[in-house]
């Protein structure tokens, strides 16, 4: 069994130095916060993710879900912390007030959500996926819809799913196949639907499916789709649950990671057709979909954040009780952690995961602003920086959180390699973040593209002098935020004519953001650390400081080269003609 411990102090520092708590907690609408309020969470939150979630973490692991005909068994103990889960109110909480949740700020939320991230990844997906689809029925759904579906799935008495991969259209969404017939008030759904997370399971009474299909009239292509509620049992008016639904779960992937996580393969009206409702207005489910996906990968992103931190803590803890070899300038028995390079490597961790950190608290904050901001002006800007960094959060953090994780074997030596240690299933959890919801290409070329190039960098732009501002006479996050600037101004003129190129780079554009937006938030925390050194934990201020420095001076170098690759390198990758090897 491994442990977690949640690491609340640097998340309450975090929320307030980069997160912008204050400007959060004055929003209309969020009286009730108070640092007495948001404390007594956490620490309650704490307790859950580490007695209740973190010890099934291992077992799930090697336990796996079971599928046996058609009905899926998750390990033992799930079943119990789900319940326990919900009746103390954690599967609510990120859900608005009016549907039976409490209605916080994202901003608190999210530290919550990667303690559950964190403590037990495949655990914290039902609830992912579950407050994604409520969020789609809220912004699409009839009224009607809402009132039946979303009180019981806000309560975690019904969980929710989302329905888009099928075998042959993975990410091209335009080569979706399930059809939907009308039939009176309804419509009958077939086709099979692959990847489906928490598909099936026995956690909940009842699965609401959200499902992407095509009408019989329906256009070719991405506007043809519309969006359906499917679910496993059919909901009568009252809001009991009526007859099963033509819906099963054919099998269960197996994967290399989050095992404990029922990924299954859904076939949908092998007898006549599954009963589907449909969501808002036909050919409309893409976008629909993408309140949910948006959602989605904002949560993916702070996966990574949150693997990342498990993978360093057991990492510190081994290296700290291990003892072999003597460091350097060491007594004899001083544990490995002192030797130079598994400082380096530990101080990496550390570094990175408090960037990671740092990139999606400020994003969230942003998100309270532009959905609570009562000046439109700062509302507008609000949102802009939100769209422009989900992706950053959404791609960086995932591929450094298997870098980290791989770092976390590393200095465990041979005893990470093995599975009685559980760091290998970090990385093995860790591997999957990367790809679903929109691989890194993906949200690099949306980064590039829609994000950057739509509007010239009017955006990317904003949040640059906004760090010049906040890093002032520091000249080495100066002049990085100098070549960021010089990228975007690349990617905003060669978009149009060449989106060949700003494809091939849009990956190094995407880490480029990644670690100069990082550097900064970090030099931002360590001046908030320096202010209250008189005052405060000498240690973890200095700490702070001291992850900022690090960063500084071993990974915020690479902007430069990155640069070189974006502007430079794209000549090699498309003139590559992977055939002729």
């Amino acid at each position: 069994m491994t442990i977690y411990c949640a690491p609340v102090r640097d998340m309450l520092f975090t929320m307030r130095a980069v997160g912008g708590l204050d400007e959060v907690a004055a929003l209309p609408g969020h009286e009730e916060v108070s640092d007495d309020l948001i404390e007594a969470i956490f620490e309650e939150a704490a307790k859950f993710a580490g007695d209740v979630l973190a010890p099934l973490n291992q077992i799930g692991d090697k336990v796996g879900c079971v599928c046996k005909d058609g009905a899926v068994t998750t390990p033992d103990g799930f079943k119990s912390a789900f319940a326990a889960f919900c009746e103390n109110g954690w599967h609510a909480m990120p859900a608005a007030a009016h549907w039976g949740g409490q209605g916080l700020p994202q901003l608190v939320n999210t530290p919550v959500i990667e303690m559950w991230t964190a403590s037990n990844l495949a655990f914290s997906l039902c609830q992912m996926l579950t407050i994604g689809a409520i969020s789609a029925i809220e912004h699409h759904g009839s009224d009607a819809m809402k009132a039946l579906y979303l009180p019981k799935m806000t309560s975690g008495e019904w969980t929710g799913t989302m329905n888009l991969t099928e075998p042959q259209a993975g990410s091209d969404l335009a080569a979706v196949r399930t059809k939907a017939v009308p039939e009176g008030d309804h419509y009958r759904i077939t086709g099979t639907k692959i990847f489906i997370t928490w598909g099936e399971h026995d956690v909940a009474e009842n699965i609401v499916h959200l499902v992407l299909a095509r009408l019989p009239d329906a256009p070719p292509g991405v506007k043809g789709i519309s969006l359906f509620v499917a679910p496993k049992f059919l909901v009568n008016p009252d809001g009991s649950l009526g007859a099963r639904n033509d819906l099963v779960c054919a099998s269960l992937e197996h994967k290399l990671g989050i095992h404990a996580s029922p990924t299954a393969v859904m076939a949908f009206g092998e007898k006549g057709g599954a009963i589907g409702y449909l969501v808002g207005e036909a050919n409309r489910g893409l976008e629909y979909m993408f309140t949910m996906m948006n959602h989605a990968r904002f949560s993916v992103g702070l996966e990574g954040v949150a693997i990342a931190e498990r993978a360093t803590q057991q990492a510190f803890r081994y290296a700290l009780d291990r003892v072999q070899g003597r460091p350097i300038g060491c007594e004899a028995g001083k544990p490995i952690a002192y030797h130079p390079d598994v400082k380096r490597m530990l101080l990496d961790m550390k570094a990175r995961v408090e960037a990671l950190r740092a990139v999606a608290y400020f994003t969230a904050g942003r998100m309270d602003v532009a959905a609570k901001s009562p000046d439109p002006a700062t509302a507008e800007k609000a949102q802009g920086l939100v769209d422009l960094l989900v992706p950053v959060v959404k791609g960086f953090s995932t591929e450094s959180s298997v870098m980290i994780a791989s770092t976390g074997i590393q200095v465990h030596g041979g005893m990470g390699y093995v599975e009685e240690t559980g760091a290998a299933q970090h990385l093995r959890d860790a591997r999957i973040t990367p790809i679903y919801e929109g691989t890194t290409g993906i949200q690099a070329n949306d980064f590039v593209g829609r994000k950057i190039a739509r509007d010239g960098g009017a955006v990317a732009k904003l949040l640059i002098a906004d760090l010049k501002t906040e890093v002032g006479d520091t000249a080495t996050l100066a002049a990085a935020l100098k070549i960021l600037e010089a990228v975007v101004d690349w990617i905003a003129g060669a978009h149009k004519a060449h989106p060949e190129r700003t494809a091939a780079s849009a990956v190094a554009a995407l880490n480029l953001a990644g670690i100069v937006i990082g550097a900064c938030l970090l030099e931002k925390q360590a001046r908030a650390a320096k202010a209250k050194l008189n005052g405060g934990d000498a240690a973890f201020l200095h700490g702070k400081i001291a992850v900022s420095s690090y960063f500084a001076d071993h990974v915020l170098p690479q902007a430069g080269a990155l640069a070189q690759a974006i502007t430079q390198g794209h000549e090699t990758i498309n003139a590559f003609d992977p055939g002729a090897i």
